[in-house]
């Protein structure tokens, strides 16, 4: 099966109710399987500055490295060539933004999260840079695949704070990393297996500060294959909820069998030449 028949998609992205603009800035292309999220931080235009640029470079620049991982050579094993154009390619972006705002004073600071799901071969390797988050509901189980780079989780994870307290912490978001801030960064990036049923959900933490994971998991559970309407549902109750910050979704439901033995990148690279 091809990838943009395995995989259904829908995509929604909201200023909110107090923000003057948006930062944040989503790309997906099914029939690649690529999913990038990205929330700018930054003063003048900065943010939107920093995450259209990586969304966009990153978009490109694997999009363009897509027929060195998949090949009768490499058929069987592409994911550490998957890994390795995801840490290049992100290096490249960081810097690329972080130079950016050297030469113009006022993007000076900005910098972005990022979040990037790259599906091939029944798997999805996902590169994590700040506190953008990935969710997954598989049967009735519905959990976060990434943990957050900022201060407030390092606290949690040091036990200098209770879950508990960590609810009333108002500045919850203050980053450990973030792509475009330093000349270099440090990208986390994990493997997981994937299954027909799964859905997968990227968003910017203008959801999940609005609403709670029981909250976004009932809503997923709900909607069923209906993802456009899931999509706008999340964006509405975080609306509803105060609308604090900028919001963004991405929902992927796999729908069918994508494996390499399928012959689904052979269509891929026809189409790429």
């Amino acid at each position: 099966m091809r990838l943009d028949e395995a995989l259904l998609v829908a995509v929604q992205t909201d200023r909110g109710l107090l923000r003057p603009n948006n930062e944040d800035s989503i790309f997906v292309d099914s029939a690649q399987g690529l999913a990038i999220l990205a929330d700018g931080m930054g003063g003048y235009n900065g943010g939107e500055v920093a995450s259209n640029m990586t969304t966009t470079l990153l978009a490109a620049n694997l999009g363009a490295l897509i027929p060195s991982c998949f090949s009768d050579e490499t058929a069987g094993a592409p994911q550490q060539t998957v890994h390795r154009h995801i840490r290049e390619q992100v290096a490249n972006t960081n810097y690329a933004v972080f130079s950016t705002a050297l030469n113009d004073p006022r993007l000076l600071g900005m910098g972005t999260t990022l979040l990037l799901a790259w599906f091939y071969d029944n798997r999805m390797s996902v590169a994590h840079i700040g506190d953008s988050r990935l969710y997954r509901l598989r049967d009735k189980l519905f959990q976060p695949l990434t943990k957050d780079h900022t201060l407030l989780q390092e606290q949690l994870d040091n036990g200098m704070i209770t879950p508990q307290e960590a609810q009333h912490v108002v500045q919850r978001s203050l980053l450990t990393r973030a792509l475009g801030v330093e000349p270099e960064v440090d990208v986390e990036i994990h493997e997981h297996d994937v299954q027909e049923g799964d859905v997968l959900l990227l968003c910017s933490d203008g959801l999940y500060d609005m609403v709670d994971d029981e909250g976004i998991g009932m809503t997923l559970r709900a909607f069923g294959d209906n993802l456009p309407g899931a999509a706008a549902h999340l964006v509405e109750m975080a609306n509803q909820a105060g609308g604090r910050d900028n919001i963004s979704v991405i929902v992927i439901k796999v729908k069918g069998d994508f494996s390499m033995s399928s012959g689904w990148w052979r269509k891929l690279l026809a189409g790429n030449r």
